[in-house]
């Protein structure tokens, strides 16, 4: 297991995106298996500069943003979204999965 880089505080999703985590099992391992990535420090398909800067507010306790594309087989039972977001904010209380149309 991958070593927990910062807390999440409290996870939560947008309704729409937690819709659809209940309505597929798949969508539902997707996003748990990205959340493991992101805590251990993998923000997903970002530009480095989004990299180097998520990686020094884990030290500074800024805000952290990552993007993971949504597998193509799995996009229309999403609502044909292409990626969705894991944004935890700078005091560590909250930690939001959302699709990016909904920030």
């Amino acid at each position: 297991m991958s070593e927990i880089k910062f807390d999440l505080g409290n996870v939560v999703a947008t309704r729409q995106l937690h819709d659809y985590l209940s309505e597929n099992e798949y969508f539902n391992t997707f996003v748990g298996y990205y959340l493991t990535l992101y805590v251990a420090g993998n923000w997903g398909v970002l530009p480095l500069e989004d990299w180097q800067q998520n990686d020094a507010a884990v030290v500074d306790g800024e805000r952290i943003l990552a993007s993971y594309p949504i597998p193509a087989d799995l996009r229309e039972a999403v609502g044909g979204e292409d990626r969705i977001w894991i944004i935890t904010e700078w005091d560590r209380s909250v930690t939001t999965i959302l699709f990016p149309d909904e920030y």
